[in-house]
């Protein structure tokens, strides 16, 4: 999904995210430095529950109705994953910042780029964007792993569950001999193209 915020391991706290107060055992800048990788997790999750959506509803094709419900129950384990997410910020003592306007001007990744196609194109664009979003995760689950290990455990649970639905998108993607339609893709686009030609 883009830049990955966490690579240097330097996370610069704004003043805004340092709360007055968190939860006992961890100082309120070490809480600064977890809410500004949950905000970012929370504009990630909403990113990807919209996204999904967007492809739950402009799927065509033979493969239409194993991908459009396929997509519902990610949606919604996706809307919950954010919640906590949020509720987890708020318990720290941040702000979590839910609004399309914060999440546009805050993400570090471009928006979704196919429209109406067949659901074996979306599903190869949703590969990569679920290689984003897990790179991302990962990045930051390592960097909260050194301060809140509460926090650590929250992201690792969804780790697992994002990784499960990548993997059912990528067994529409796989051949029997074990490649990737996806493989080599560096856009959704070329990743929907790949996939289309399998």
């Amino acid at each position: 999904m883009g830049a990955n915020p966490y690579e240097t391991g330097d996370i610069a706290v704004a003043s805004e995210a340092t709360p007055r107060y968190t939860v006992p055992g961890l100082t309120v800048q070490d809480a600064g430095r977890v809410i500004e990788v949950l905000q970012l997790r929370l504009h990630s999750l909403n990113d990807l529950h919209l996204t999904l959506k967007h492809v739950h509803w402009n799927v065509v094709g033979p493969h239409f109705i194993a991908v459009h419900e396929m997509l519902d129950p990610q949606v919604d384990r996706v809307r919950d994953m954010a919640d906590d997410v949020a509720e987890r910020l708020a318990a720290l003592g941040g702000v979590a910042h839910g609004t399309p306007g914060a999440l546009v001007e805050e993400r570090t990744w471009k928006d979704y780029s196919v429209g109406r196609d067949d659901a074996i194109a979306h599903l190869g664009a949703l590969d990569l964007v679920y290689t984003g979003v897990l790179q991302d995760l990962r990045a930051a689950i390592k960097t909260v792993g050194e301060i809140d290990p509460a926090t650590e455990d929250l992201l690792i649970g969804q780790l697992r569950d994002l990784e499960q639905f990548q993997w059912f998108v990528r067994a529409h993607l796989e051949t029997a001999g074990g490649t990737l339609s996806t493989a080599g893709a560096s856009t959704e686009t070329e990743a929907a193209e790949q996939s289309n030609e399998q």
